[in-house]
């Protein structure tokens, strides 16, 4: 079987809701991260065999396969085709499986992935609230089967968050304290050039724009989310927007192109949980990915957990028994933001970046998505 290799990962700046990327089209934003992994690694893009690209609430700008849109705004050759896939927040994440998945098969051997999402123009939910026009209240009122099996409680993340930190016995303290630390590393890795190899700036967006000042005094006089709960706005993701991508190549492309290749793609699988927990499904999805390839978490050098909430990070870390200074140390989406699509690869890129500059071997990327259901991929640095 053929190697699937990681040849080079870039990202935007991650823009703050209406701020540095709000004006940008999601195709443009799109095509910005193409032509930049292009340029970067000199392919000739007539030799991509597919685009595949995350996005969520595919609607407005963001719809009509907007991995094929951004693609042809690029200005790139009409016959390499593109397609859009919705993983929830681990889209561009599952984009990356599917174009290593073509290459291990030996169906494809040049593949650009990643994702895209404005925020800022098309709100989180936006698909169900277009939906309601047409009686549809909740993606599962009505349906029979789901209402048999989970009854008419209400899903969503924030409730999935709340029910994570009671079963993991995580006080809102420790929520706020990881808070903190998420903005400090991501401060401290901006100021320190960390990011500068992963970031194409777009026009006068050229830093992440999430990081702010705070502090555990501020965060304690937010109001939580629902009465006697436990989160705050201050230990959730921020809104955002950009976009991201990687070049992913077979040994024979690697070989017929001249490429480089950075990080080898070690595993790549993907597993569910409870979809009213809904954020928990990272802690067997990472059981999984370490059990198929006879790893610990010991072995692993480097983490990256999308911090969809400061639960869900807290939770799996008590879980898998992972080191916490492994994990997101260059900050998270609390800080940094999770613009949804484009999530999966902006991750992939830090996480690439970060594993060569510590010359460790092994990088874990996981991420918690909407539904219950969670990928894992694990690299291999070259």
């Amino acid at each position: 079987m053929t190697e699937a290799y990681i040849v080079d990962a870039v990202r935007t700046p991650i823009g703050k809701k209406n701020g540095g990327l709000s004006a940008v089209h999601p195709a443009d934003l799109g095509a910005h991260v193409i032509k930049a992994i292009v340029d970067r690694t000199g392919i000739d893009p007539s030799d991509v065999d597919d685009v595949v690209f995350g996005c969520v609430d595919a609607i407005g700008g963001q719809a009509g396969n907007i991995a094929r849109t951004a693609w042809l705004a690029a200005g790139y050759p009409q016959h390499v085709p593109g397609v859009t896939v919705d993983r929830q927040c681990g889209s561009s994440q599952q984009a990356l499986h599917f174009g290593a998945q073509a290459i291990l098969s030996g169906t494809a051997d040049l593949i650009v992935a990643g994702g895209v999402q404005n925020m800022s123009q098309i709100p989180i939910s936006a698909a169900m609230i277009v939906g309601q026009q047409y009686g549809f209240d909740t993606p599962f009122g009505g349906s029979t089967g789901w209402t048999e099996r989970y009854g008419d409680q209400e899903v969503s993340q924030f409730r999935g968050a709340e029910m994570i930190a009671d079963k993991w016995d995580l006080s809102r303290e420790d929520l706020e304290r990881w808070a903190l630390q998420s903005h400090e590393r991501a401060k401290a890795a901006i100021a320190e050039g960390r990011f500068e190899g992963e970031i194409v700036p777009l026009g006068d967006a050229t830093v992440d724009e999430g990081p702010r000042e705070t502090s555990l005094e501020k965060m304690a006089s937010l109001a939580t989310l629902v009465e006697g709960g436990r989160l705050t706005a201050a230990i959730a993701s921020q809104i955002s927007d950009g976009a991201s991508a990687v070049l992913l190549a077979s040994d024979e492309a690697v070989r017929k192109y001249g490429l480089k290749p950075r990080a080898r793609i070690h595993h790549l699988s993907a597993r569910g949980d409870d979809p009213i927990f809904m954020l928990s499904a990272p802690i067997p999805a990472t059981q999984h990915a370490l059990e198929k390839t006879g790893l610990s978490i010991d072995d692993i050098d480097l983490i990256e957990i999308n911090e969809a909430f400061a639960p869900v990070v807290l939770a799996w870390i008590k879980e898998i028994g992972a080191d916490p200074a492994k994990v997101n140390v260059n900050g998270g989406a609390i800080a940094l933001g999770h613009p949804l699509g484009a999530t999966g690869t902006k991750l992939m890129a830090t996480l690439l970046n970060e594993l060569e500059r510590r010359e460790g071997r092994y990088g874990l990327l996981t991420i918690c998505e909407g539904g219950g259901t969670a990928n894992v991929t694990i690299i291999e640095r070259v």
